[in-house]
């Protein structure tokens, strides 16, 4: 009997904000946030790539199961909730 491979959705990988980017390749999304909102001004002080190994090391990737989001996703989600005050229902 041959084993079937399971299909999985793809990978959210992390990207360091330290990147380069092109020009002309910026999403909808990207374009319509100022650099004065808060969440903005807030994202260019936090250490990205040092929280990201660090929670790298702690959940390493899995073989089976769900892919993980995007570190920064979930780091990003538990600092709003805490800054806000809000509890797991509300984030």
């Amino acid at each position: 009997m041959r084993k079937t491979t399971k299909r999985r959705a793809p990978r959210s990988e992390y990207t360091s904000p330290n990147q380069l980017s092109l020009s002309g390749f910026e999403t909808p999304f990207y374009n319509q946030l100022a650099p004065s909102n808060r969440w903005v001004v807030l994202s260019k002080q936090i250490p990205w790539d040092d929280l990201v190994n660090m929670y790298s090391k702690r959940n390493p990737p899995k073989a089976t199961g769900r892919p993980a989001l995007n570190p920064r996703v979930l780091i990003g989600a538990v600092i709003i909730k805490h800054m806000l005050n809000l509890d797991d229902r509300e984030t």
